[in-house]
């Protein structure tokens, strides 16, 4: 059977399963649609949990990013997994026995204000559409590469897969939908990982391949890669550092108190019987998304070799040097998978110097020895591109292993992107329905009345996601960084001070919220070139490029958190604290034993 028949039926079978699934559970009430009824036993809610955050960003782009980076790289492993950890030990189970459907509802009630409520809703809808642009980009990027159709026409079809189970399931529909694609997304990971690492290591195990000597050669992966990267002028694999260590820090402390802020990972936390299932349900996802993340770097690192080998093979496997022309490939003698992937338009070749040969290496190294023999080889710069999302599917490609291993990986990306996209519509509309049309405008629409609104809140979500799929505003396009920098600057210092501080009141908590919110976008604009006073960038209003002590706008989130924590301190000092039933109620929300059940009500 060829490539293109395998991936049909393998991603077919896929998006059937999903839909039989939202068929089976249908959410018929506002507790099912908002957070499943409640019941939903732990180690499910482990791997719902675990395909809900990792998103395409996870599947797609992590090993890619660290292939790239090199050590630097391992910030969105600490980052990611670290926020993860926040979440379940700090914030998951006080929010649960709390008993709300969802993170403005408890801001609101907390912060006892509608306001309070209104504004966690302009941060979540800000946070969760930018995160979602990058969940249907990928849903794009994988069926123009893997169906054969255009990114946009991939969009489409990807937004009706995800109305026909998150419309019609909810929560419910989403949580069963997403176990499911959890066992896809950690299979189509793991087991092209373990046959490239018996390729290139003899070790069926990829974290331990990582470590081990290439097949016939008496050097590690770790060190040929070393030496090969630095050959063609590249920092070491193993010790580089992109930017400042100050920016390295503040990037994995964004990402970190991001994770711990989005609303869709928390909301999984309401769909458990009790505290103890939530404090129980967090560990499993922690096991469940370790799996990935444990592998994440021994696939970056197989696959940059992998690259390489296919570019220079002379330099990989026999120690060539790079400068000679037989150690690179002719462009016309270029692999298939190359000619796949250029028709997407991420793998871009340009024949600079017209020997028909492609040069792959670092055109801006430092190096001037390094960039004199490359002049005195004739080269006259980089003549390969190679977006970071391509690794992890075109890895099996390049690998050349077999066509069902390269349709499982196509089904994997998709489950990935996917499953995020359908927790973050379903923050999207709760935050609508339930915080904005029941919390503010309607608070006495009968309980089928919620459900019809949540649905179509839902609906309206998938078209906007959708829009934003096909035109990716500037700022926003490629990175899922931002998303998360604005949950950290936003949404979890309120979260946080809500739990632990029963002093913070309602004016400490908003102003908080929206000075955090308004220094990171202003940050992130200001960089990307989008807003202008009288014709001169904000970009120069604010002192040039990573202007604030070398901190790139990704990584700014983690200064927003501050000001935030800062401006709500001295704004409740200045204005009167909590009445006391609040402050009972927190006291209560941190006591160990007993919890509310999850019915929303006010």
């Amino acid at each position: 059977m060829d490539l293109q028949t395998t991936i049909y039926l393998v991603v077919g079978a896929s998006f059937a399963l999903y839909i039989g699934i939202a068929i089976w559970a249908r959410a018929g009430s506002t507790s099912e649609f908002y957070a499943a009824g409640g019941q939903v036993p732990p180690v499910l809610n482990g791997m719902a949990t675990a395909a809900d955050w990792m998103s395409a960003a996870s599947f797609i782009s992590m090993a890619g990013l660290i292939a790239n980076m090199g050590y630097g790289g391992g910030l969105f492993l600490m980052g990611w997994t670290g926020g993860y950890v926040l979440l379940a030990m700090l914030l998951a189970p006080y929010l649960r026995k709390f008993g709300k459907f969802t993170v403005p509802q408890f801001i609101g009630d907390r912060y006892y204000s509608k306001t309070a409520s209104v504004v966690a809703v302009l941060c979540l809808l800000t946070a969760s559409l930018t995160y979602i642009i990058g969940q249907m980009t990928g849903v794009g990027v994988a069926f123009s590469r893997f169906l054969g159709v255009s990114s946009d026409t991939g969009i489409y079809v990807g937004q009706a897969i995800v109305f026909l189970y998150a419309v019609f399931g909810g929560m419910k529909g989403i949580t069963y939908t997403q176990v499911a694609q959890y066992l896809v997304l950690i299979s189509a990971y793991i087991i092209p990982a373990v046959f490239i690492s018996l390729q290139l290591t003899g070790n069926p195990i990829p974290q331990l391949g990582l470590g081990s000597n290439l097949v016939g050669h008496d050097i590690s992966l770790l060190a040929t890669l070393d030496k090969v990267v630095t050959d063609l002028g590249f920092g070491k694999y193993t010790t580089s550092l992109p930017g400042s260590t100050l920016n390295m820090f503040v990037y994995t402390f964004s990402l970190m108190i991001g994770t711990a802020g989005l609303p869709h990972v928390i909301m999984r936390f309401f769909t458990v019987p009790t505290v103890k299932d939530a404090r129980s349900s967090a560990g499993w996802a922690l096991i469940f998304i370790a799996m990935l993340y444990t592998t994440a770097p021994a696939v970056a690192v197989m696959a940059k070799t992998n690259l390489i080998r296919t570019m220079t093979p002379g330099v990989v496997m026999q120690g060539t040097s790079p400068y000679l022309a037989d150690s690179q490939i002719k462009y016309d003698e270029r692999p298939d998978w190359m000619k796949r992937w250029e028709k997407t338009g991420l793998l871009k070749y340009q024949d600079k110097n017209g020997d028909g040969r492609i040069q792959y290496y670092n055109d801006k190294s430092k190096n001037p020895e390094f960039l004199k023999k490359a002049e005195d080889a004739g080269w006259k710069g980089n003549e390969l591109e190679v977006n970071a999302d391509i690794i992890v599917l075109a890895n099996p490609e390049i690998a050349l292993l077999p066509n069902w291993v390269i349709a499982l990986v196509a089904a994997g990306g998709l489950a990935a992107a996917l499953s995020t996209a359908a927790g973050l519509l379903m923050a999207i509309s709760s935050s609508v329905s339930h915080d904005l049309i029941k919390g503010v405008f309607a608070p006495d629409i009968s309980e089928k009345g919620e459900l019809l609104a949540g649905k179509i809140s839902m609906a309206v979500a998938i078209v906007v996601a959708g829009y934003l799929g096909l035109n990716p505003p500037g700022f926003a396009a490629g990175t899922v960084a931002l998303a998360f920098g604005i949950a950290a600057s936003s949404l979890f210092p309120a979260i946080m001070m809500g739990i632990f501080s029963k002093k913070m009141n309602k004016e400490g908590a908003m102003a908080g919220m929206l000075s955090g919110l308004f220094v990171t976008l202003f940050y992130v604009f200001a960089h990307k070139g989008i807003f202008f006073i009288k014709g001169t960038e904000y970009l120069n209003v604010i002192g040039g490029a990573n202007s604030f002590f070398g901190i790139t706008p990704e990584a700014f989130g983690g200064v927003g958190a501050m000001v935030n924590f800062i401006v709500a301190f001295l704004v409740d000092k200045v204005t009167k604290e909590p009445p006391e039933h609040i402050q009972h109620m927190v006291e209560a929300v941190r006591t160990p034993r007993g919890s509310k059940t999850v019915d929303g009500a006010h």
